[in-house]
């Protein structure tokens, strides 16, 4: 295993060739980073499910560069999903869609749909674009951390979390943080209006904006990344909104006051910031061997639901 912090074109070219030879390369998007396998070898994402410790059952996220690389994984598209695409693409938008009969069950989970998105990190993209040049039709990339646990942020976060299952011919590129740090919107498209299976940065209020549908509500029997009741959790635990005794640690807006021997993790100002930090708080809460974390969740609409879904995923059961 090896990490990459300067990364040139050349280094992208290699990687995307380390990609078609089946090897894992683990890269930045701008929601958090993915561990990359080429989509349609099965040797190849037999590994990510190995490495990740992931359910079979699981379905993976295809990562394209460009949208006219849909045409390979999907049947079908309706016209408020194309809208959409066009509107969010590249951004933290994953759109579960008709597969093709090219699409194998191994990236469904034996779903007849498939989850795929563009990325908005520069880096990302062009080792997309560098993958496609070489015959590659999309990468595979759940985020690079075990199955539950904290997505990672950073190029250290991913390899603290994954270097003891790498093999040595995989590859950690370093594209610096994530700006979003929370994972991608994942939308249903294959009814009459779109569903939100998982909350992101596209908020329910933008996509209804963009296709003048309401989003459909209820919920679904698909199986998408992420969904579970509990996930993104560190080893310590996670309380919501309430004290807890000396030595916990605790992240909340600047604005929240820090309770009386309580460790202050993170103090995001914004929203925004809110998501970059949330994951490595509670990473930092973990390398510091805290046993509990507070979080005042922030309020209000748009990523801020993706957040406390986030954090309410996390807590303690």
């Amino acid at each position: 295993m090896s990490i990459i912090s300067h990364c040139t074109l050349d280094t992208l070219t290699k990687a995307a060739a380390s990609l078609k030879a089946g090897a894992l390369v683990i890269f930045p998007t701008e929601t958090v980073y993915g561990l990359g396998a080429d989509g349609d070898n099965e040797d190849a994402i037999a590994r990510i499910y190995q490495v990740k410790d992931r359910p079979s059952d699981h379905p993976l996220i295809i990562h394209i560069g460009d949208i006219n690389q849909m045409r390979y994984w999907i049947s079908d598209i309706s016209d408020y999903a194309l809208s959409l695409a066009r509107q969010f693409w590249p951004g933290s938008m994953t759109l579960i869609l008709k597969r093709s009969v090219d699409v194998k069950d191994f990236i469904t989970g034996g779903q007849e749909s498939v989850g795929i998105r563009i990325p908005a990190h520069p880096l990302a993209l062009q080792l997309l674009k560098e993958f496609h040049q070489l015959g590659g039709h999309g990468v595979a990339a759940p985020s690079a951390n075990r199955f539950g646990r904290v997505s990672p942020t950073t190029a250290d976060a991913a390899a603290q979390e994954l270097q003891g299952y790498l093999a040595p011919e995989d590859l950690i590129l370093d594209g610096g943080a994530s700006v979003v740090g929370i994972e991608s919107t994942v939308i249903d498209c294959l009814g009459a209006r779109p569903k939100i299976l998982r909350p992101g940065a596209i908020s329910k209020e933008m996509i209804e904006e963009v296709t003048g549908l309401k989003v459909s509500e209820g919920g679904s029997l698909i199986r998408v990344s992420g969904a579970l009741e509990n996930h993104y959790a560190p080893i310590a635990q996670v309380f919501v909104g309430e004290v807890r005794s000396a030595g916990a640690g605790f992240i909340a807006l600047e604005s929240v006051a820090t309770p009386d021997g309580h460790i202050r993790l993170a103090s995001p100002r914004t929203i925004d910031e809110f998501g970059r930090v949330l994951y490595q708080g509670l990473r930092d809460a973990d390398d510091k061997k805290l046993r509990e974390v507070v979080i005042i969740p922030p309020e209000g609409e748009g990523l801020a639901v993706a957040i406390r879904d986030r954090i309410e995923k996390a807590r303690t059961k």
